[in-house]
């Protein structure tokens, strides 16, 4: 379990960092003159809509997981684990084969300055995060259905409360200036930093036993 408990906050802090997740809060925060417990509120509410796809469809893997291990259980213990290798191979291929052309999260100015109501911006930020879920940790799913219910709920305990916090720091940070850092790097290559997390935590699921 503590290989698991470690995967997903691992898989979470990564998750978090990526800066389409929070720089558009930060960027809309500050053209709508929003104060940080508002700009904090509607990083909560968009990220609890991503969490809440992505959990639901880590929780059906999951499940599919567990029959497939009271089944075949020297079998899961080996694809689960090649599962991570694979995925992790095709995000650095996909970060390698996106050369320079990097997909930047860009804002409308003139939709901004429209002063649209809050209610409504957060209700399309929600529906867009709803709907992109994180493919990574419904991977990590597969594996945690080797501990049963118990890797599941730890999975999405951990993914549930670390993401949304990670993001709310990082939100609060970046309006209050404290974030300085150059994110240039993560945001071009956030597939392959999420593809050598994904073989790294398959190579331990292969060869450490805990």
């Amino acid at each position: 379990m503590w290989q698991i408990f470690l995967g997903s906050l691992l898989l979470s802090l990564i998750h978090a960092l990526i800066p389409h997740h929070w720089i558009p809060i930060i960027a809309i925060s500050k053209t709508e003159k929003w104060t940080n417990r508002q700009a904090i509120n509607a990083t909560l509410i968009t990220g609890l809509s991503h969490m809440i796809s992505t959990i639901v469809i880590g929780i059906v893997v999951g499940f599919v997981g567990i029959k497939l291990f009271e089944k075949y259980s020297s079998i899961t213990s080996i694809v689960a684990p090649t599962i991570l290798l694979v995925i992790g191979i095709v995000y650095l291929i996909l970060d390698f084969r996106s050369g320079h052309h990097h997909h930047h999260f860009d804002l409308d100015d003139e939709k901004l300055k429209s002063r649209k109501s809050r209610t409504a911006i957060i209700s399309s930020l929600s529906l867009a995060m709803f709907l992109t879920p994180c493919v990574e940790i419904e991977v990590y799913y597969f594996q945690a259905a080797n501990f049963g219910w118990a890797g599941i709920f730890t999975v999405s305990a951990v993914y549930l409360i670390m993401t949304l916090l990670f993001m709310s720091a990082l939100v609060y940070f970046g309006l209050n200036g404290v974030n300085k850092l150059n994110l240039s790097f993560l945001e071009h290559h956030a597939k392959r930093i999420t593809g050598v997390v994904l073989i790294a935590l398959g190579v331990v699921a292969y060869f450490v036993e805990f």
